[in-house]
């Protein structure tokens, strides 16, 4: 299971500010792998909320192209069940499943630069015919579930058919877009936030804005270290399996 293979490994992090404040950062990608059929990583993230204490508030700061579904939701239920008010601080970007994080917020605040995108469910897998239905009613009800998310936050500045749309047609929307359809309670200022997204995770994506592609500069390389041993030594290894195949096809 995820939890079991990386369980010392969170992609978020708990901080006591005080008595009756705790902070959460939700920067990276939303888990590396699954937390479906996972019941170890979300119960140590709740573990790790409730070793907060008896907070009154819980600020959330997002960046973060996304990540597993599952892990998203879970996030999401257990914050809105949290009797603190939780205040959403979007640091640049809450895509995909990120942005179902967000909505578990009582306020959301972007600055003007930030972003957040919505998309429907989709996976990679490979099985029978009867596999590729079933995942298809899965996604189905993955999909009702995240309009249900949404909607709870929004439902006063947008309609069902509206959020379908914005839905299929995976919408980038800058702040005031999020404000304008109630997936924002308040713009601040631009601010400076130090990147952290996957331009990897990125890439899959349809309409990703170009700026989030653009490369990064290219570092000082420094002088040349001379070849790696680690590299010699996996070279070696794939030149002996390659032999073992050809071996084997002769």
């Amino acid at each position: 299971m995820a939890g079991i293979k990386n369980k010392n490994k969170k992609f978020w992090n708990f901080k006591a500010l005080d008595k009756n404040t705790g902070e959460l950062t939700l920067y990276g990608e939303i888990s590396e792998y699954s937390w479906w059929g996972d019941e170890i990583t979300p119960k140590q993230f709740k573990e790790d909320l409730d070793a907060l204490g008896d907070i009154d508030t819980l600020n959330v700061y997002i960046n973060s192209p996304g990540g597993d579904v599952f892990a998203g939701q879970t996030i999401h239920s257990i914050l809105k069940r949290h009797k603190a008010t939780v205040n959403i601080y979007v640091d640049g970007l809450a895509a995909s499943i990120a942005s179902i994080v967000a909505m578990s917020g009582d306020t959301i605040t972007m600055p003007k630069n930030t972003m957040m995108m919505i998309h429907n469910p989709w996976t990679w897998m490979a099985g029978s015919a009867n596999e590729f239905r079933k995942m298809a009613d899965d996604l189905d009800k993955i999909r009702e579930s995240m309009i249900s998310a949404y909607l709870d936050k929004a439902e006063d500045k947008l309609d069902r058919d509206k959020l379908v749309e914005l839905l299929d047609a995976e919408t980038w929307l800058s702040a005031d877009e999020c404000l304008e359809y109630g997936f924002a309670d308040e713009i601040e200022e631009t601010k400076q936030v130090a990147a952290c997204l996957d331009k990897e995770i990125l890439g899959r994506y349809k309409n990703t804005p170009k700026e989030l592609l653009a490369n990064e500069p290219e570092p000082n390389p420094g002088p040349d270290p001379g070849p790696d041993p680690n590299e010699e030594v996996k070279a070696r290894e794939l030149q002996k399996k390659m032999l073992a195949l050809e071996l084997e096809l002769i």
